[in-house]
């Protein structure tokens, strides 16, 4: 389909050089469960993306001498990063997004019915995209699969026999971590260009929605297309530029997109989240009884909460010979907090993609374009202010997030927080709260209502989402302060323990559990530190260091060279511990290593390079990650190699594994080989 990124190979390099060896361990691997958990899977892949090419890149990595086929240049820890964490995650996205048939088609979404609703308006609309990027249309793989609504899990063993045909031919310099050159000549198989036979098998296949995976998809999916959108290029050379005005890709010089091929993906993750939105507000929302409530942008929970239930059984129906949505029956009509805070992430992440409101000084200009009536429809005039009370009904993209994006975060507030003891709770039955906070899901809250809050005061997101601006002052980013405030306190008042290590839950009355999971001190890492630059009060940031140094003092076990829920026993570990891991050793790089006047050891950049790069090669590379594309993650199908894994990383090629490139939802890991 694409070779997104060709990357040349100089002598630059990050001047971070910690070697694995120094926390060398043999450990063992172990597959429980191969079904793809799609909600874990993208969250896990978002922070992958996040913990890629902006973490190499924020600690000095020039990332034009990234190479995927130079394998761990220049150091093992840009590479882990900038290339195998970074591509794992892109590469995911493709799997679920446009191959494995797991959800509706979008053809047989709303957005396609609304223009006519057949193959042939979809077709038309695909033209208008690619035109809009300056790509050729016939570029396209054949057969590529649009999910426009993900089930929430599926087993990604291929339906079929991958096709494998050699269609094309290619050399290519490989760099082998010795630093080796060798010459090989490689294939293209028919699988890369067709992707007919790369559909997931049925059996397995949850059809069920709940709005943790569409959320979780979501998420995925704008981050990349901000990405892929978040400039310009020139149409005859393909030079990235940045966006001088809004109107530049008018000019018949210049297109949407970074390039010509991340463009198309980026219009094509537009329209498919834009598409999701829409049966989000048409379909999902539940007043108790029924689906397909009605949503106003004065919506009051008080006065009649309406919300997306946890569980939503699917009947399939046939369409354009593909699948669509038949029956809808609610089998979990309650609110619970992961399926809410794994919404809100992705909403303000939208809304900050496609904001059109004149307060906005500072937007992309270049997202400015996208959404300008072409290839995107504009916002009304009446939305496009800070003030929602004068909003009118409309089925842009800006409009509808707008909506859902009020509405999700005053749930959040009515439905899930306990304003008495200042937490937020598991879950709403559609009558009352509970009194369950589970540690993992509180301090993610955090991540989602920081990234809220910039959403809303006109803050950058996604890449950026750390960086300084001028906040608007609007009412809901103040309540989202407030609430990341009474939640990290209730954390460090209430969750703490004795070892320095924080519980996995707390019963209001009763008090905190006696167990602590690495997942849940790696999300509270994460949530710590978001709730440290949404206020900017210190103690939130020294709070994280602490319990960083803890889980080393508790956690780390030498036989295996990572960490361990108990060191010296088997650990398990799902895609929200990997999700976890990765996003608190990142921060643990980017927000929480020594500053000036600051020298603990172990909050030293040298250690945590070391630490994320053999978490990362043990347990993703070790069995987590189950296989991997060709191309851009440094896996080629070279002539005469009977391996399957031409870069010897661990992970196979998909068809020498069988299965998609993604993630296991449960492996074991533990000492040994």
């Amino acid at each position: 389909m694409r070779t997104f990124k060709t990357w040349l190979l100089s002598c630059a390099s990050v001047a971070i050089m910690a070697s694995s060896a120094a926390w060398a361990g043999e450990a063992k691997v172990e597959v429980l469960d191969k079904s793809f958990d799609v909600a874990g899977g993208m969250l896990a892949y978002t922070e992958f993306e996040l913990s890629g090419e902006p973490l190499a890149e924020g600690l000095g990595l020039d990332l034009d001498v990234l190479d995927p086929n130079a394998v761990n240049q220049p150091t093992a820890f840009d590479y882990t990063a900038g290339i195998e964490s970074y591509e794992y995650s892109e590469e995911a996205m493709y799997a679920v997004n446009y191959q494995s048939k797991m959800g509706p088609h979008i053809v047989n979404g709303p957005l396609n019915a609304s223009r006519g609703g057949t193959l042939e308006s979809l077709g038309k609309r695909v033209m208008e995209l690619t035109a809009a990027v300056g790509f050729s249309a016939e570029e396209l793989p054949l057969n590529f699969y649009p999910v426009s609504f993900p089930y929430s899990r599926g087993m990604p063993t291929f339906a079929g026999k991958v096709d494998t045909s050699e269609v094309g031919k290619d050399e290519l310099k490989l760099v082998d971590a010795a630093g080796k050159e060798t010459t090989v000549s490689t294939s293209i198989p028919a699988y890369f260009r067709d992707y007919a036979s790369l559909g997931w098998t049925e059996d397995g296949m949850s059809k069920t929605f709940t709005p943790a995976a569409a959320g979780a998809e979501m998420l995925k999916d704008v981050m990349w297309a901000q990405d892929f959108l978040g400039g310009m290029h020139v149409k005859e050379s393909d030079e990235e530029v940045e966006a001088e005005n809004s109107t530049m890709d008018q000019d018949g010089k210049h297109a949407l997109g970074v390039s010509a091929a991340d463009g198309v993906n980026g219009v094509l993750l537009t329209e498919i989240t834009w598409d999701k939105l829409l049966t989000l507000r048409n379909q999902m929302v539940y007043d108790g009884k029924t689906l397909g409530g009605k949503l106003t942008s004065s919506y009051d929970p008080k006065k009649g909460a309406l919300w997306f239930p946890a569980a939503v059984k699917v009947t399939e129906a046939e369409k354009n010979g593909v699948k669509a949505i038949g029956k809808l029956e609610v089998i979990d009509g309650s609110s619970t907090l992961r399926n809410t805070w794994m919404m809100l992430w992705p909403l303000a992440e939208v809304y900050a993609y496609s904001d059109q409101r004149a307060e906005n000084k500072g937007q992309n200009k270049a997202f400015m374009a996208v959404f300008d009536g072409a290839p995107f429809a504009a916002a009304p005039a009446a939305n496009r202010n800070v003030d929602l009370s004068d909003d009118v009904a409309a089925d842009d993209v800006f409009s509808v997030v707008s909506l859902l994006t009020n509405a999700q975060f005053k749930n959040l507030d009515a439905l899930h927080f306990n304003a008495k003891e200042g937490t937020f709770v598991d879950r709403w039955d559609g009558k009352s709260a509970g009194t369950t906070v589970t540690t993992y899901d509180a301090a993610y809250t955090l991540a989602a209502l920081q990234i809220f809050q910039r959403s809303q005061d006109a803050l950058p997101v996604g890449y950026a989402s750390a960086d300084a601006g001028e906040p608007l002052g609007t009412a809901r980013a103040k309540r989202a302060v407030e609430l990341i405030r009474a939640q990290s306190n209730f954390i460090l008042a209430k969750l703490v323990g004795k070892d320095g290590l924080v519980a996995d839950s707390y019963e209001i009355g009763k008090g905190a559990s006696a167990s602590r999971s690495l997942a849940t001190q790696f999300a509270t890492i994460r949530g710590l530190s978001a709730a440290f630059k949404a206020t900017g009060d210190e103690k939130y940031r020294v709070a994280a260091r602490k319990l960083y140094l803890a889980i080393e003092a508790k956690m780390f076990d030498k036989a295996i060279g990572t960490f361990a829920d108990q060191p010296g026993k088997p650990t398990i570990h799902t895609p929200w511990t990997a999700a976890a891991i990765s996003a608190g050793l990142r921060e643990a790089l980017q927000t929480l290593r020594n500053q000036e006047g600051e020298k603990e050891p172990l909050l030293d950049l040298a250690n945590l390079t070391g630490r994320y790069e053999h978490w990362f090669r043990t347990v993703i590379n070790g069995g987590a990650q189950m296989s991997e594309w060709l191309g851009d993650s440094g896996e080629n199908i070279v002539a005469g190699d009977t391996t399957g894994d031409t870069d010897k990383d661990g992970v196979p090629q998909i068809t020498k594994a069988g299965v998609a490139q993604v993630m296991a939802a449960q492996v074991k890991v533990s000492a040994g080989k």
